[in-house]
């Protein structure tokens, strides 16, 4: 798959949790609802990004929930402080329209591999949290945030 070009089909099972993050204008970004955000430590000490392909994950980089609503754009003449958006933290279940997982890997632990796909890989993918169910085309995830993402290899 491919990084988000529009709003992912989501469901929230139970209660939502929300949080609010400035974004980083350093580079021109579009955040998308359903797109994985993390600090990214490399370019940004204090403001969100959106995790897409092109992200180097390094170790130190944070997890911090998946964009709640979109689309966002940020430019980079953009004051940051003008950029925030919400986000659904821990313990929220989002779910995500999937097929990489079943009933039978319920436990298991999740990982995005760009802003759209759902991954048992950790190698530089950020962790997103824990599969708690699979019903109806959409695979449900309990966030775990903030986590420190996968060790970059």
């Amino acid at each position: 798959m491919a990084d988000l070009t529009a709003n992912a089909p989501i469901r929230i099972w139970g209660q939502e949790y929300m949080d609010q993050w400035v974004l980083d204008d350093s580079a021109a970004q579009t955040i998308y609802k359903g797109q994985p955000i993390i600090m990214d430590l490399s370019e940004d000490t204090i403001y969100a990004r959106g995790f897409v392909t092109a992200t180097v994950v390094a170790t130190t980089d944070i997890f911090l929930g998946i964009a709640a609503e979109g689309p966002v754009a940020v430019a980079t003449a953009d004051t940051e402080t003008d950029n925030i958006i919400k986000i659904w933290v821990e313990p929220t279940i989002v779910g995500f329209k999937s097929t990489v997982y079943t009933d039978a890997d319920v436990g298991d632990t999740v990982y995005m591999s760009d802003s759209s796909t759902l991954s048992a890989t950790a190698s530089q993918n950020p962790q997103i949290g824990k599969l708690v169910r699979v019903k109806d085309g959409y695979c449900f995830v309990r966030l775990a945030t903030p986590v420190v993402c996968a060790a970059a290899t």
